[in-house]
């Protein structure tokens, strides 16, 4: 007998042909098995009692564009109608009414699948009740996707779903699958293909959708909660949306597969991290928190800070954003609101004091003056009447007897500059009215005659 490396030597002059790979040969037996599955489909599609129900499918879908067509002005009409509904209601409506008519075709489609399967035999209606299936879960998918904001996520998602569960429906997922699986890059014991980025997607996305929607309803909520301080409430809703998206994030990981262990290294890369190059975010973190707890700062409190006057309009786990009466937005890092000082005007309460100044002639009767100042401060609408203002004698100036005049206001987001000026033009036309004289520095200079001129 001869031996085995004799039998297996190449023959000279012919070529033998190149071994293909394993892995080749998979996703090419793959490929084929999915075109005669195709084929066989078209092929059933021909018969007789497929046929006709070709022909009842193409018919529904031109009787619900003829519906639809009607139903859609109408449903307009009567969205535009209902004022004060909620934003995410309106929007809920604006969706189905751009999908009237699959909604209405998934509705004709049921109803004659449902008939069909009472009146004969099931495969008479098997091809309907297919595409019935294939639309209602594309309906489905489409609204759900909604609830994700990223747009290029969502539409991986959508059309990602729409693939899937058309060839689940057509019983082609599993060599779908395996087909993608094939398109892979192995790196150690990492297997990364196509199938699994597609999976991660879909799945993380879904997830970050749900979380999205209930961290919506959560916040709605807790800011409708009258019993919850402004402060609290964004203490409330920062943890809740950081703890529905962590949780998102991890348990998608996990029904994907993804070993966590591996995270363990990155968290302890990502501590190094923060320790060298990210201490002023960490600080403006840690600030934003203590403000939210201890209170001393929350949206809609008047501030100033350094040459900055206005209100806050958010509080961000980095900055609080300030809004000044000229319509700049001003971003402080948290930290300086811990570090410097910082004036709050509605703190405890709204009630803000405003003080002018201002002076008359001698010749004119303090008393009187002072009676005169207070009843035009009053006459001013932003003015409080439960705190009436007063005027007090501060100097005798060198031209002008110096007065103090101070008045309460309860609202500062409406700005202290434009109140003051209001004041002083009171005091303006009630001196004028009263004939009392406002002086202003005056110099006599005298030119004596010398000896020598």
């Amino acid at each position: 007998m001869e031996p085995l490396d004799a039998i297996t030597e190449p023959v000279e002059g012919v070529v033998a042909p190149a071994p293909v790979p394993e892995a080749t040969q998979g996703a090419q037996d793959i490929a084929l098995d999915l075109v005669d599955q195709g084929a066989t489909f078209l092929t059933r599609l021909m018969r007789p009692w497929n046929a006709y129900q070709v022909a009842i499918v193409v018919g529904l879908i031109v009787l619900a564009y003829v519906i639809g067509y009607f139903v859609a002005p109408r449903l307009h009409a009567w969205m535009r109608s209902r004022e004060g509904w909620p934003k995410w209601r309106m929007r809920f409506l604006v969706l189905l009414h751009r999908r009237i008519t699959l909604i209405i075709f998934v509705i004709l489609s049921w109803v004659i699948v449902s008939v069909m399967r009472e009146v004969t035999w099931p495969s008479r209606s098997y091809f309907i009740s297919v595409v019935a299936e294939l639309a209602l879960a594309w309906l489905v998918i489409a609204i759900l996707s909604r609830l994700i904001n990223n747009r290029f996520l969502r539409t991986i998602v959508r059309y990602g779903g729409w693939i899937w569960v058309t060839v689940s429906t057509l019983g082609f997922s599993e060599e779908a699958r395996q087909l993608l699986d094939q398109a892979a890059i192995d790196v150690g014991e990492l297997h990364l293909s196509l199938w699994v980025v597609l999976e991660t997607t879909v799945i993380l996305g879904t997830m970050f959708a749900v979380a999205r929607f209930i961290s919506k309803a959560g916040t709605t909520s807790v800011r409708n909660n009258p019993d919850i301080s402004p402060s609290m409430q964004v203490l409330v809703v920062k943890f809740l949306q950081v703890t529905l998206y962590g949780v998102a994030f991890f348990f998608g990981l996990q029904v994907v597969g993804f070993d966590l262990t591996g995270l363990a290294f990155l968290s302890g890369a990502i501590g190094l991290g923060l320790g060298f190059g990210l201490q002023k975010v960490v600080s403006n973190l840690v600030s934003g928190v203590i403000i939210l707890l201890d209170k001393s700062i929350k949206p809609g409190d008047v501030i100033s800070l350094g040459e900055t006057f206005g209100w806050i309009n958010t509080l961000g786990a980095r900055y609080a954003s300030v809004v000044t009466r000229d319509g700049k937005e001003f971003l402080i890092p948290n930290e300086d609101l811990i570090t410097n000082q910082v004036v709050n005007w509605s703190h405890s309460n709204d009630f803000v004091r405003l003080d002018i100044f201002f002076g008359t002639a001698y010749g004119d009767d303090p008393h009187r003056v002072r009676a005169i100042a207070r009843a035009a401060a009053a006459s001013v609408d932003r003015v409080l009447d439960i705190k009436a203002p007063v005027c007090h004698i501060v100097g005798f100036g060198d031209s002008s007897v110096d007065y103090i005049l101070r008045f309460w206001i309860k609202d500062p987001t409406g700005g202290l500059t434009n109140i003051r000026g209001n004041v002083y033009l009171a005091l303006w036309d009630a001196f004028q009215e009263n004939g009392i004289s406002i002086p202003f520095p005056q110099r006599e200079v005298k030119i004596l005659e010398g000896e020598g001129a």
